[in-house]
Formats: C-alpha cells, sequence, structure tokens
C-alpha cells in the first residue's frame, strides 16, 4: 500500500504542486470575479470577469483576510472588491469616501467636504440617464433611472469613522450599496478591480463581447 501511495505521488506531485501554487496565487495574488448584476453599470455590466488585484492594498496570508503587510489604502475614486459580512457576499462597488471624509448627496448629486461634484456630458435615454461625475482627480461615468430620483438619490451628511470606507455603485439608483449596507471595514477589502478580462453576453448566446475583452476600467 505504502509503495502504491509512493507511487501515485511520485506520478502526480508537479501536477499536485501546480495546484498548490494556484490556489495561493488566486489567494493572495491576483484572481478574477464574475459580475452577476447591473450595479456598476455602466462602468462594468453584467457577464464582465474583472481582473482582482489582490496585491493593491495588502499582502495577505493565502486563504484568509489575515493582512501579512499593508501595501496602501484604497483611495477615491478605486473600484473595490470585498467580502461584506452585511451583504454576506462578495461585492463590487467604487470608493467615494474615505476614512474622515463627510459625504452627503441630494438627487444624486454629491458634496464631499462641502465641496460639490461636478457633472458633465448628461445625456438622456429612455432607459436611463448618463452622466460624467467629477470631484477631485476621481471621474467616471454614472447611471441614473430615467426619472433621476429613488430612495436611494439623498442621504446624509454622514462621516466616514475610521478604517471604513463609503462605496456606492455607478449605477446609483440600482445598487445595495453603502446606503443600504453601512459603511466598509477596511478588513474586508480583498483587492482593486482596473481591468475586465473577458465579458460574457448572457443574452447572445452566452457569446463573448469583443469590445470587452481586456478593457480598461
Amino acid at each position: 500500500m505504502k509503495n502504491g501511495l509512493t507511487k501515485l505521488w511520485s506520478q502526480n506531485r508537479g501536477f499536485a504542486l501546480f495546484i498548490v501554487l494556484m490556489i495561493v496565487f488566486r489567494s493572495a495574488l491576483a484572481d478574477w470575479n464574475t459580475v452577476p448584476t447591473g450595479s456598476m453599470k455602466p462602468t462594468i455590466v453584467e457577464g464582465d470577469r474583472i481582473l482582482v488585484n489582490k496585491l493593491a492594498y495588502d499582502l495577505r496570508f493565502p486563504l484568509t483576510h489575515i493582512s501579512l503587510y499593508q501595501r496602501a489604502n484604497p483611495e477615491r475614486g478605486d473600484i473595490i472588491v470585498f467580502d461584506s459580512k452585511a451583504a454576506d457576499a462578495r461585492l463590487v462597488k467604487r470608493v467615494i469616501g474615505v476614512p474622515g471624509d463627510i459625504v452627503e448627496m441630494h438627487d444624486n448629486r454629491l458634496r464631499i467636504n462641502g465641496i460639490d461634484a461636478r457633472y458633465s456630458d448628461v445625456e438622456y435615454t429612455a432607459a436611463a440617464i448618463f452622466a460624467i461625475e467629477s470631484y477631485g482627480g476621481m471621474k467616471h461615468r454614472i447611471e441614473l433611472a430615467p426619472t433621476g430620483v429613488s430612495r436611494l438619490s439623498s442621504f446624509g451628511p454622514v462621516r466616514v469613522p475610521q478604517d471604513s470606507y463609503l462605496v456606492l455603485g455607478d449605477n446609483r439608483d440600482n445598487s445595495a450599496d453603502s446606503r443600504v449596507r453601512g459603511f466598509i471595514p477596511r478588513d474586508e477589502i480583498i483587492g482593486g478591480a482596473r481591468m475586465v478580462v473577458i465579458s460574457i453576453d448572457y443574452d447572445n448566446y452566452y457569446l463573448p463581447r469583443a469590445d470587452r475583452v481586456l478593457r480598461d476600467l
């Protein structure tokens, strides 16, 4: 029996080592995450597979949330991936408020630390309203409901606690973010996302979307 196990290990140790290294790589260095909802539209759409840089903020012990070394902190405008205890799910949202910020929103218009965000290139369609939202170095496109008003369109002012972040979805009227789940603790954040690796079109026979392959976010 022992000789049989030794032979089996000898024949398969290369494959076993590959599996172990792959697990370590995906748990501590980089992974991809499937996006099943439209809460980050128009930046990220349903079916996108986004590359998650797990070294963006921390070097973590593999398969855990234990930080061995803190490399950086999320900045306003970053798209982060985090394991939300409040939602019991892995979520993708954009950082809007960092520790100490005072954030408020009225009719989908942000104010941070007493300064209003700017909105430009507003586009009205039958399905949605689109605009470019800018504040300091943060600039991205957002999507609103056709009416531009919902139960989520106003909140605050609130102060972001230490070691926590306020996050919003770019699809402002269709996102269960900090307005629903509360502030995001720093230790729930597992990485940052800056690229769509590939995107699957659920409405077109699950074919890849050619225009979203290796697309920067």
